[in-house]
């Protein structure tokens, strides 16, 4: 990185349950951030949904990012996950993330998985950041334009070395 750029600062931001108020900053995000964006209806749909819950990242009192995503039983899963473009690469997006990691537990949900388009490199190269692996190609998974899209997968360690047994025991089952 060449001395004369300026790095941003990063920002910490207030992490917290989205309430029907934050809809229009929440709407506006969505628009100013994907080109086939989710409608107020697609919203509402999804949180009414008893396993789906809405978070915002807010900045002084200002909602800069939001995330959708369904509890499962052994998993998490985001349905939607932006950050206003104004704020972009300031951290916000990790602390997102890092939170939602954080709801992790090796007795119970042990990986978060997302669907990305495979054009959305950015969205790519972010959650790779954060450890996500692509671990699936998902095809014509979108419906607004038929592209394919990448099955991004986070999983706690502890979860790692269980499939790594795994493997070692259906490998010796196939040696005896």
């Amino acid at each position: 990185m060449s001395v004369g750029h300026a790095q941003k600062e990063l920002l910490r931001v207030h992490i917290r349950w989205m309430i029907r108020r934050d809809m229009p900053e929440v709407l506006q995000a969505e628009q100013e951030s994907f080109d086939y964006s989710w409608t107020e209806e697609d919203f509402l749909r999804c949180l009414r949904q008893r396993n789906c819950i809405g978070m915002v990242a807010e900045l002084n009192e200002k909602v800069v990012g939001f995330m959708i995503y369904e509890l499962h039983k052994t998993k998490l899963h985001i349905l939607n996950f932006a950050v206003h473009p104004k704020y972009r690469r300031l951290g916000i997006g990790r602390q997102m993330i890092s939170k939602l990691i954080g709801k992790l537990s090796s007795h119970r949900r042990t990986k978060i998985t997302l669907a990305v388009r495979e054009t959305n490199l950015a969205a790519q190269l972010f959650f790779r950041s954060m450890i996500f692996k692509a671990v699936k190609v998902l095809r014509a998974y979108y419906e607004d334009s038929g592209e394919d899209a990448f099955l991004m997968q986070y999983r706690i360690s502890s979860d790692i070395h269980e499939d790594a047994e795994e493997i070692v025991r259906s490998i010796v089952q196939y040696e005896e």
